[in-house]
């Protein structure tokens, strides 16, 4: 097991962070979802909703990020493997696109419940 080291940990939150990058930069979808969190927390600020109603926002928000993250790291690296069609590939890649629809299905229903009172 490796030492703790600071340096070590600020360079992965770096890593970390060009991760992100390329998410934001070169996903159209994650600029949808980049739109839709601005969207979100905006209209959160304006009507001042509850400290409950921010956790949901959050946690839905999060895991939408968190499953486009997941997407594209499956699609790079299935691109990587092979660029070549493959069905197990395609399949693959299907699933995660198909886990990014539900995961913003299920943000879009919180924050319709969230903020249907104040519209």
């Amino acid at each position: 097991m490796a030492n703790f080291s600071i340096k070590a940990r600020l360079n992965s939150v770096a890593d970390a962070l060009t991760g992100i990058g390329h998410l934001i930069r070169g996903e159209h979808n994650a600029w949808i979802h980049f739109v839709a969190t601005i969207l979100v927390i905006s209209l959160g600020s304006y009507f001042s909703v509850s400290t409950m109603a921010w956790i949901a926002l959050v946690l839905a928000i999060s895991i939408v990020w968190l499953a486009e993250g997941m997407n594209t790291a499956i699609e790079v690296l299935a691109d990587a493997v092979s660029q070549e069609q493959n069905a197990l590939i395609a399949k693959a890649k299907d699933v995660a696109a198909g886990a990014v629809l539900l995961t913003a299905i299920g943000a879009a229903t919180v924050g319709a419940l969230v903020f249907y009172p104040y519209l």
